[in-house]
């Protein structure tokens, strides 16, 4: 179920926008433990690259940082930037320990059929994620639903990462909608301060599984795309 975020409870009804805000026309959504259950294969990759490479790092170490593209995860569990002689293995590596995660990942339940009603709606849909492109375009072409969306926005395609708005303000832009009409919908804190710097509002999800209260920049949570799906007529985004 959503609620309202601290210190508004009352001025949002299931979610819902006082009157005199803008209608939402496009929504831009993170990917990975947002639409796809794939946040624990993104952990369990770094680990074991990270220890292939001298590291040891555990999962309770990487999990507050997913969402962050690489450029910034490295840097923060090692000191060793990602285009250091000494990161960039442990980059290539961990892309490829993390393809061997591909026949288990999975979409979250209701996320096929969020898109699709999002799309009925008439509403643009955006893609931006922290990923590389590869990684991007492998998971897209395993769950499906790549042709959901009117521009995909990866790492490569923005100087900087999550939480930077960069990617935010990539996708928006790619929609052609100003800010005030656009939503983002994330599962991390690097998701909602992403959209909050590009001045884009945002709902959370909590199948990713951070924190809930690390989720206080979001306009309302839900537990995942199915809840968002069911309570759709009373939700921000209509």
């Amino acid at each position: 179920m959503l609620r309202p975020p601290a210190g508004l409870a009352g001025t949002f009804a299931r979610g819902c926008y006082p009157c005199g805000v803008p209608t939402i026309r496009g929504v831009i959504f993170d990917l990975d433990g947002t639409l796809i259950d794939s946040n624990d294969a993104h952990i369990l990759a770094w680990v074991e690259a990270l220890a292939e490479f001298g590291w040891t790092v555990t999962q309770e170490q990487v999990r507050p940082l997913v969402g962050m593209g690489s450029d910034k995860l490295l840097p923060a569990l090692t000191g060793v930037a990602l285009d250091s002689p000494e990161g960039h293995p442990v980059s290539t590596r961990r892309q490829k320990l993390m393809a061997r995660f591909d026949p288990q990942l999975r979409l979250f339940p209701g996320a096929a059929e969020l898109l699709t009603a999002l799309r009925r709606r008439g509403l643009r849909i955006a893609l931006a994620s922290s990923a590389t492109r590869p990684d991007v375009d492998r998971m897209l072409a395993l769950t499906g639903i790549g042709g959901s969306f009117d521009a995909v926005v990866s790492a490569g395609e923005a100087e900087h990462s999550k939480p930077d708005p960069d990617i935010v303000e990539a996708a928006r832009a790619a929609l052609g909608l100003p800010a005030s009409e656009v939503m983002m919908i994330g599962d991390t804190r690097h998701d909602l301060e992403a959209a909050r710097r590009a001045e884009i509002p945002a709902l959370a999800f909590r199948c990713g599984g951070a924190p809930e209260d690390t989720l206080g920049d979001s306009v309302a949570i839900y537990d995942g795309p199915a809840d968002l799906l069911e309570h759709l007529e009373n939700s921000p985004l209509v």
